[in-house]
């Protein structure tokens, strides 16, 4: 507290007085040691923590996978007769068995062995049962092997559709009764479809790759040939009930010759 005194018409002010000189003192000097204290607990804490942390890693590990990634790249499911030979595939005949009656198949698997091998398996799998010979040219050919034509089609199936076949162009000639594989103008553009000859397609050699011929049921044939059509596509389209695959029944042997 400032005390006013007047001295001869002036005004002075008096010093404040200090109180408690004494415990300020030793509030300050508590301060201080709380202060030196929160500091070397600090410093502790630290030194504790930073032997806690585990040592810097010289390879990253991977991040975990992701559930639902997707698979770098999807092979193609096997197929009974991916391993055959030639001689193997040649000794095989597949059976069309139709709403009109059999066919059966003989392969010409030295002529387009990758040609005749894509048949056998998609034969001997039951891509081809239920299909349908959805296109007919009259007195030329009938075409099958339309997987879209199927009663039901399948997700594995999708993508066997997908699946090419290199070109075979052969010296077999596409005559009456041959087997081959349709494909569009590209290249190497064939998958499933077939066409069987009913007349002769001189302009098909060396082009299309013919790998297979009719052994019986030749008449089977002509009849889905000749069946009811507007323009190239047939009005009650015959279907292919199931095709099976085993080996070619031996020929008959021919009786002795005589004298």
């Amino acid at each position: 507290m400032r005390r006013r005194y007047r001295t001869r018409g002036r005004l002075i002010k008096s010093r404040p007085q200090r109180a408690g000189r004494g415990s300020d003192s030793a509030a300050g000097l508590l301060l201080l040691l709380l202060l030196c204290a929160a500091c070397l607990s600090a410093v502790a804490r630290a030194q504790q923590s930073a032997t806690q942390q585990p040592a810097a890693q010289v390879k990253q590990e991977a991040p975990p996978a992701k559930k639902n990634a997707r698979p770098e790249a999807e092979t193609a499911a096997a197929e009974p007769f991916d391993k055959a030979t030639v001689e193997q595939m040649s000794k095989q005949c597949v059976t069309l068995d139709t709403e009109a009656g059999q066919v059966v198949v003989e392969m010409l698997a030295e002529a387009a062995p990758e040609t005749a091998r894509n048949f056998l398996n998609l034969a001997s799998t039951g891509a081809f049962d239920t299909t349908t010979f959805s296109r007919v040219v009259r007195g030329f050919i009938i075409q099958g092997g339309n997987l879209a034509t199927r009663e039901k089609l399948t997700p594995e199936l999708l993508k066997r559709v997908a699946r090419t076949v290199p070109d075979e162009p052969n010296a077999v000639k596409h005559v009456r009764g041959i087997l081959s594989m349709a494909r569009s103008e590209q290249p190497n553009s064939a998958t499933t479809h077939f066409f069987i000859l009913v007349g002769d397609g001189p302009h098909l050699d060396g082009t299309f790759a013919a790998f297979g011929r009719v052994a019986r049921g030749m008449e089977v044939v002509d009849a889905i040939n000749n069946a009811e059509a507007d323009g190239e596509k047939p009005k009650h389209p015959v279907r292919i009930n199931r095709a099976t695959v085993a080996p070619c029944a031996k020929p008959a042997t021919p009786p002795p010759a005589t004298k």
